[in-house]
């Protein structure tokens, strides 16, 4: 059986970790078998988006398994490692692949821990289930996150949501994870992919050079000076003007003959 399900239907790919026996924890198979699936994403023209989920209803990720990273890493614990690690992160959406501007969704489905919540934190948008719990339990093993799980929690949460996560290596539910902008919605499991299908479908709606280029600034304007932020928009926003659609799709905005006029008519998805 594989680690990783990928499939294709229409414009999305699906990519299922696959271990649900092990609470979809990432061994090191699971580990290379992501990293190929995401190489292949990123240059597909026939997919635009990707959604991400576990097998099962227990959990989304538990995060490495520790059965075999953990004893790889403790070998491996010397000066020159941490720079080898810097390559591939977890997984490789974590780090490594995380400079892909295709859209990704995480579907999160029960339980996303440590390096779970490190690979959910990669993507772009987070749908969660009602039973979803989010934790950083690496303190209780010696250590601490190392795939982007402080940063990407401090980015998008706020430092005092990743204090209390990495501090006290307890989990917070879903409902707390929406209340400090860490998922989007939450829903009950038996309506969560179909969520996450509707997400996607309005991202696909949009023009899709638009959407990576808004992705590409979005990611490239973190941490910057404000000045430096509003050049780097500018330039990737107007850049737009010469994206071959715009002339048409603008022209039939002043003619008032598009779809989707906001107050006039839906957008259909």
């Amino acid at each position: 059986m594989p680690t990783v399900l990928y499939e294709k239907r229409g414009r999305i790919a699906y990519i299922t970790l696959n271990r649900p026996e092990a609470m979809n924890a990432i061994n090191e198979d699971m580990h290379e078998a992501l990293w190929d699936i995401w190489q292949e994403f990123s240059v597909d023209d026939s997919v635009d988006l990707a959604i991400v989920t576990g097998a099962g209803n227990e959990a989304f990720c538990a995060g490495a398994d520790l059965k075999t990273h953990a004893t790889s890493w403790v070998k491996r614990a010397d000066a020159l490692f941490p720079r080898e690690k810097i390559k591939d992160g977890l997984g490789g959406l974590t780090r490594g692949m995380h400079r892909m501007y295709k859209p990704v969704i995480a579907a999160v489905n029960g339980w996303a821990l440590a390096g779970g919540l490190e690979t959910a934190m990669a993507c772009d948008i987070r749908i969660a289930s009602e039973n979803a719990q989010f934790g950083s339990f690496e303190p209780r093993r010696g250590y601490h996150h190392g795939d982007g799980g402080i940063v990407r929690v401090v980015n998008t949460c706020g430092a005092g949501i990743a204090l209390e996560m990495n501090l006290t290596a307890e989990p917070i539910s879903a409902e707390r994870a929406l209340q400090c902008n860490m998922v989007s919605k939450v829903v009950p499991q038996s309506e969560l992919m179909a969520t996450a299908e509707k997400v996607a479908a309005s991202i696909l709606r949009n023009d899709q050079w638009a959407v990576r280029s808004a992705k590409e600034t979005i990611l490239n304007v973190i941490g910057r000076p404000l000045d430096d932020q509003l050049a780097y928009e500018a330039f990737t926003g107007y850049s737009g003007a010469a994206n071959p659609p715009v002339a048409k799709l603008l022209a039939d905005f002043a003619d008032k003959t598009d779809k989707g006029r906001v107050g006039k008519n839906k957008t259909e998805l």
